[in-house]
């Protein structure tokens, strides 16, 4: 899959953007945080199409997204970070990612221009799918009949999205983002289609949990995460080795509270992992992320957490 960042790329029709968008494509755009079972079949639909048209599928996405710039940390918790969002729309076939910096520029866009600069002039687009209330440019003034109707002159054509549902209500990632929050697992993995997952790479941290006895591999997130508290996990590593471990997400208030974080002790494990990348699956929840009034009282707590979490895999 490949993949172009940035306006200046897109629009200059030069170098890699002309040679895979010369003949045009077939598109989506969104934030596709989650990449859960709707947006599998949006991309389907796009896949489909492109196979009959003999062009390439495209996913365009933004980076913040749109309501991160808007609402910086007040936003809605983010699913997937970049990288791990780029890995998911692979695996999903797509031969193409267009990224685009939302920024005070791409604001400003016009309805209109964003039709004629990203979508005509940019991507070349020839099919594009997006859901009946896909609203885009400055004050959301562009809508689906506005591409539509800029569509039949262009020479584009335009398709509503597959609705996806599951128990009977509609599968968003605002769905998928509520079912963390209130930790039902089970359901954002039906909706997800896969268990809930979070990857990252190992950072140093203050070492505290080694002085404590519980080393963990600890992944600092861009983003705040869905997810609040200590879950039992299990993790992947790099080279495929899988442990099971127990994991608190959250802002870490007793340690320093700086900013969000994942924290991962892996059991039975010997060795280091900074630098590598893991995979941590989120399997059930534990307690919530507290704060304690001492570091001896965080040790007991720990402690009780490992006992709890083997307790649990062990019943499974």
């Amino acid at each position: 899959m490949w993949l172009i960042r940035g306006l200046t790329n897109l629009l200059s029709r030069s170098g890699h953007a002309a040679s895979v968008l010369d003949q045009g494509c077939v598109a989506t755009i969104g934030n596709f945080d989650g990449v859960h079972l709707g947006h599998q079949t949006i991309i389907d639909q796009v896949r489909e199409r492109a196979e009959t048209l003999g062009l390439p599928s495209v996913v365009m996405i933004f980076e913040p997204q749109p309501r991160e710039f808007f609402q910086g940390w007040g936003a809605p918790p983010r699913l997937t970070e970049f990288r791990q969002k780029l890995e998911a729309l692979a695996s999903q076939g797509v031969d193409g990612v267009v990224c685009l910096p939302f920024n005070e520029q791409l604001r400003q866009y016009s309805g209109m221009a964003f039709i004629q600069q990203l979508l005509i002039e940019g991507l070349l687009v020839r099919h594009l799918v997006v859901g009946d209330d896909f609203r885009f440019g400055c004050d959301r003034s562009g809508d689906f009949a506005l591409l539509e109707q800029v569509g039949r002159t262009a020479g584009y054509t335009v398709e509503n999205t597959r609705t996806v549902t599951a128990g009977g209500e509609r599968i968003s990632s605002t769905r998928v983002r509520n079912s963390l929050i209130q930790n039902e697992l089970a359901l954002a993995s039906e909706l997800l289609g896969g268990p809930y997952a979070i990857e990252g790479r190992v950072v140093y941290g203050r070492q505290l949990g080694r002085e404590i006895g519980a080393p963990t591999a600890n992944i600092r997130l861009k983003h705040m995460p869905a997810l609040r508290g200590v879950y039992v996990v299990g993790v992947e590593c790099a080279d495929g080795a899988a442990y099971d471990g127990v994991a608190n997400i959250g802002l870490r208030p007793t340690v320093d509270g700086r900013g969000p974080s994942l924290e991962v002790h892996l059991f039975d494990f010997a060795g280091t992992l900074y630098g590598q990348r893991l995979r941590v699956t989120f399997l059930h929840p534990l307690r919530d992320e507290v704060r304690f009034d001492s570091v001896d009282a965080l040790k007991t707590q720990i402690a009780q957490d490992m006992r709890d979490a083997r307790q649990w895999l062990a019943s499974r």
